[in-house]
Formats: C-alpha cells, sequence, structure tokens
C-alpha cells in the first residue's frame, strides 16, 4: 500500500526514540519489518473524505482518511483507532501486517486532520484549529470525534459505496497521536472513557499551551478511570515557553503509575519528531490491544481514595424522574431526607430504601439539615423563610425577610444561613440565627455563598464561593460570631469554566471536608488540600449527604438522579456531639 502524504500543516507534528545503544548515532530509530510491506499480507484500503459541517467547531473544515483492512467483515461492527493530525507511524502498513498475524483485532482506522477556518481573502490566513481542538481541555474534541466525524465515517463510506459499522463499546476503541495531537488523544479518552479505553501518546504535549500540565495532578486525586495508555518520549524533545515536554512526559508516566493505571512507556534520545514513535508503533499497538477483547479494567486507586473508599463498591442508582435534586440530609436514624427544589416536594428515604413524600409544598425548599432537637430545619426559599418540620410533617417559621440557600444546625441550637445574593445586584451575606430567634448577618462579601457545614469539632465554619475556587473557614466564637475568615480550602476548577461552581459541603469524622463540584466530589483534608476527586456517574452533582444506619453510605443529589455509594469512613453531623478528629498531616 502506498503511504498517504500528509499537507504541511503537519510539519510541527512528530515523535521520538527508543533508548539507543551506544553504537548507533542518536535520534536513528530503524523501522522493523512490521511497519513494512510484507509478501503474501492482503492490503487494506485507504479512502480520503473532507468534513466541513462541524456545529462543534463551526467554521472549519479538515481532510480525514479511512483504513479498512481486507478482513474486515460489514456483518460485525468494527474495532477502531482514531488518529489525530491525519495518517501516522505507518499505520495502515502496521495494521495490514499486525492483522494478518492476529496480533491486534480487526479495526477501522480514522485518521483526521486538524480543523482550520478557510480566510476570506487571499492576503489573509486560515485560522488553525489545531492547538483549540488538541491542547485545549474538556470534552470539546472527544464530542466531536463521537458525535460529527465516526457518523460521518458511515455515512461517506456508504455514499462511496462501502458499508461501513464501527464499535460502539469503549473497549473496541483506541485513539492516538503525537505531540498536540497525543494530548488530544489522552483528553478524548480521560473524557470519555466509556468511548476510548486505549491511547497512544507520542511526545505528548502535556505542558503549559492550554492547560495540559494539569494533567499529573488530576490523575493523582482522580477516581482512576478504564484506560490504558503507551507513553513515548525523548530526551531532546523540546524545552520552549509552555514547558519542559521530556520532564512532562515522565510525569504523566509517574501519576499514572502512582494511581494504578496499566501504563507502558518506551524513553529515547530524540528530538520532537515522529522517528521512534514510528519504530515502536507496532509494539505499542500490540500492548493496547493485548487480551482483546477482555475488557481494560479501573486501576487500583492512589492511596488517598484508598482511605476513603471499598474496593468493589461503584455507585448505585437511588432514583430518577425528579425536576432538580437539591439538599439532602440524614436524621439521627441514618434515613435521608431530600428535595425536588422546582417541584417543591420532600422526599424521604427509608432505612429500607423505599422512597415517600415527606412535604407535599415545600415552597421551594432547598438546603436542609436536622437540628438536636430532631426537627428538619429548612430554606423555604419561594417564601423567603427558614422553616422547621417535626416527624410529622408540621411546619414552624423560624425567621423570614431573606432568601436563603444552604443551612447547618450547631448543637446548641444555632443556625447558618447562606444567602448568596440571587440577582447580583444584593451581597452574598452569611446569617446567624440565634435559638431565641433573634437574626443577623456575620459575613458579606463572598461572590456567591452557596454550601455550609461545621468541622466535626464544630469550632470552624466552612462555607464555599461557588463563584470562585474556594472554600472559606471561620472561627466560630462563643457568642456564635465569626472570626479569623481565610480563603482555606483551595479547589480544582475545570477548564471549561470559570469557576468551581461549589455546591454542597459535608465532613467526616476523620476532618476530611467533601465539595460537590463541576468536577465531581472533591475530598479535602483539614489543611485545605484536595486530596482526590470522585466523580459521579452521570458527572452532575448539587450536594450529598452520608446517611444510612451507619452514616457511611454517600448519598448525592445528581440533576434528576440520586445516587448512592458505601464508603470506609463515616460523616460528622452537627446534630451530635462534638467530634475532635486527629491533626492533619502538615
Amino acid at each position: 500500500m502506498n503511504f498517504i502524504r500528509l499537507d504541511c500543516y503537519v510539519a510541527v507534528i512528530c515523535s521520538i526514540s527508543l533508548i539507543a545503544s551506544t553504537s548507533r548515532a542518536a535520534d536513528d530509530y530503524v523501522l522493523g519489518p512490521d511497519s513494512k510491506p510484507q509478501e503474501g499480507v492482503p492490503k487494506g484500503e485507504v479512502m480520503k473524505f473532507t468534513f466541513d459541517q462541524s456545529k462543534i467547531f463551526p467554521g472549519t473544515t479538515r481532510d480525514y482518511w479511512i483504513y479498512v483492512p481486507k478482513q474486515y467483515d460489514p456483518a460485525k461492527p468494527a474495532c477502531v483507532y482514531v488518529n489525530q493530525d491525519g495518517v501516522q507511524f505507518q499505520a495502515p502498513v502496521v495494521f495490514d501486517n499486525l492483522i494478518h498475524k492476529k496480533e491486534i483485532p480487526v479495526l477501522i482506522g480514522v485518521f483526521i486532520m486538524h480543523g482550520r477556518v478557510k480566510a476570506p481573502a487571499a492576503n489573509a490566513l486560515d485560522r488553525m484549529n489545531r492547538s483549540y481542538e488538541y491542547d485545549g481541555l474538556g470534552d470539546n474534541y472527544a464530542r466531536f470525534v463521537l458525535e460529527e466525524i465516526l457518523p460521518d465515517v458511515e455515512k461517506k463510506a456508504a455514499s462511496d459505496g462501502r458499508l461501513i459499522r464501527l464499535s460502539t463499546n469503549g473497549n473496541d476503541r483506541a485513539i492516538g497521536g503525537s505531540s498536540s495531537g497525543a494530548i488530544g488523544a489522552f483528553t478524548a479518552a480521560w473524557e470519555q472513557p466509556d468511548a476510548f479505553t486505549r491511547v497512544f501518546s507520542s511526545i505528548g504535549t502535556f505542558v503549559g499551551l492550554r492547560g495540559g500540565n494539569v494533567y499529573p495532578t488530576l490523575i493523582r486525586k482522580f477516581e482512576p478511570k478504564p484506560i490504558r495508555v503507551f507513553l513515548q518520549d525523548g530526551s531532546a524533545d523540546q524545552n520552549i515557553y509552555g514547558g519542559d515536554w521530556w520532564m512532562a512526559n515522565q510525569e504523566m508516566e509517574r501519576a499514572l503509575r502512582f494511581a494504578g493505571y496499566e501504563v507502558e512507556h518506551v524513553w529515547g534520545d530524540g528530538g520532537h519528531n515522529s522517528k521512534q514513535a514510528t519504530a515502536v508503533y507496532p509494539d505499542a499497538m500490540r500492548w493496547l490491544w493485548k487480551d482483546w477483547p477482555a475488557t481494560v479494567k479501573k486501576s487500583a486507586t492512589s492511596p488517598s481514595l484508598r482511605d476513603i473508599t471499598i474496593p468493589g463498591e461503584e455507585w448505585r442508582f437511588v432514583s430518577e424522574g425528579y425536576k432538580f435534586t437539591e439538599g439532602p440530609t440524614v436524621n439521627a436514624k441514618g434515613e435521608v431526607f431530600f428535595n425536588d427544589v422546582f417541584s417543591s416536594k420532600t422526599f424521604k428515604i427509608s432505612l429500607d430504601g423505599k422512597i415517600t413524600e415527606f412535604i407535599a409544598d415545600s415552597k421551594r425548599g432547598d438546603g436542609q439539615r436536622f437540628g438536636p432537637d430532631g426537627r428538619l430545619y429548612a430554606v423555604a426559599g419561594g417564601e423567603k423563610q427558614i422553616v422547621a418540620y417535626d416527624a410529622g410533617g408540621k411546619v414552624a417559621l423560624i425567621a423570614e425577610g431573606f432568601r436563603g440557600n444552604d443551612l447547618v444546625v450547631r448543637h446548641d441550637g444555632s443556625i447558618y444561613v447562606t444567602e448568596p445574593g440571587w440577582d447580583g445586584t444584593k451581597p452574598s451575606n452569611i446569617w446567624l440565627i440565634k435559638p431565641n430567634g433573634e437574626k443577623k448577618v456575620v459575613d458579606t462579601g463572598l461572590k456567591f455563598s452557596n454550601g455550609i457545614t461545621l468541622s466535626p469539632d464544630q469550632t470552624l465554619l466552612y462555607v464555599d464561593d461557588s463563584r470562585s475556587h474556594w472554600v472559606y473557614s471561620y472561627q466560630i466564637q462563643s457568642d456564635s460570631s465569626l472570626t479569623h475568615k481565610q480563603r482555606y480550602y483551595h479547589l480544582h476548577v475545570p477548564d471549561t469554566a470559570d469557576d468551581s461552581g461549589a455546591d454542597g459541603l459535608r465532613v467526616d469524622r476523620d476532618g476530611r471536608l467533601y465539595v460537590a463540584t463541576r468536577m465531581g466530589i472533591q475530598v479535602c483534608d483539614q489543611a485545605g488540600r484536595v486530596n482526590c476527586i470522585i466523580p459521579t456517574p452521570n458527572g452532575k452533582v448539587s450536594n450529598f449527604c452520608f446517611g444510612g444506619e451507619n452514616f457511611d453510605t454517600l448519598f448525592a443529589t445528581c440533576g434528576d438522579k440520586l445516587f448512592k455509594r458505601k464508603l470506609k469512613v463515616k460523616g460528622a453531623y452537627a446534630w451530635d456531639a462534638p467530634v475532635k478528629p486527629a491533626a492533619p498531616r502538615l
């Protein structure tokens, strides 16, 4: 098969070299037989198409190529390999040889060029989308491949008289590339591990161009995903304004190993080119597809996660069909209560899992907690009130005159309530309501005060600011006033947002703070550092609580759904006696 020559837009791409013997020159890698056409090996077909109808990257146009092996049977959906920057690494030849030897499955190759927005005039430049598409974090590129390119592959092939059926099983899909194309491949799998489980990365751009330098940190903290990763780089790779590629790739490998991922690598002495990657590509493909069709397993977790999660205990579905779930809380029995805010209903989850309606009209009930008197204290947002319900659902007015969001009730009966300043025209306040009914503002100045909770020993108040990446810490004085305000907990923010979106807060009895954010539940130590991140099944979470008979099951409100997950740790609640946790490691 003739090797396809790519245009000048890939001039900046490539790969590197294997650990060399002293007998050869640096960056001088020799192709093995699997990278060359072989006698008697059936040759696949390569077709070229153009795509210019993207809604995710509007205005862009690009070429892409489809490789179809001779052994492909349209009666069965084929495995898929996606590559950025078009055809690289002698891939069609390698696939011919490895498929023939049954060392990889029969697969369709989809080789995508980056997009560009064509200039309106001859004396103007095209807008090159390569860095934007590949280096950028978030799920845009994964969605582009899954929602636009792969369907177009089947459609265009059909228009060309070929029936192509691509597997939709993530275990049947690999993705790869070099330089920015490599980080683009990793990001696609990171964002959509249900769609891509195998990643080939050559001279990956895991540096500070568009935020990719955060990956080694996030990999260490996030609950691992079912991804298998092959890394290649060389010691002469570039070291420029964005970072040091050689060191960044080693950081990636160490982070993946720390987090328990299945990762392999080859390091060499080459520069920012494709020489070594092309030489090792056949072995990389064998390794990535080893044991197929056995699934790529989710790896063991980091030490921080092992302290919290139970092996084999995943999220479990509880219920769905709500408009917007919020305000989960638990009583002394371990029964969980939550609100469907826009339906103005409050529900109860009994210890046997049965869900019943507790309040038929909660007046747009939002945040809520149980107090030491056994009553359910709640924000009735539609009435701008704080109310309390007894066990029979009888309501009593506690305070009014402001529209709160979330609240917490201390063991002495003091109530702290966040008032975000919903429309931006009023200040964002923290209110104190004393047991005698007196209410006053005890802090102001946050952008959007939201989740609120107490430390296990009940001497510190924690409040998150949804429109920043901070959780504030206050010390509670004997008169319940607040002092020593500090931007204390430093949260991670997704590249696709300008803030953490922090919402619900809870603590466990060991002093950890759990924060519902755009990235999942971020778990912090008492010293203010995120130790790990637990994503939810549908990628949403507004709030959560520790419930169940032993207070060791996390119940999470996730949009229209609820999920639960049993943990090793137990929640601490302010209606109970204060608990002094062990001092954090500094």
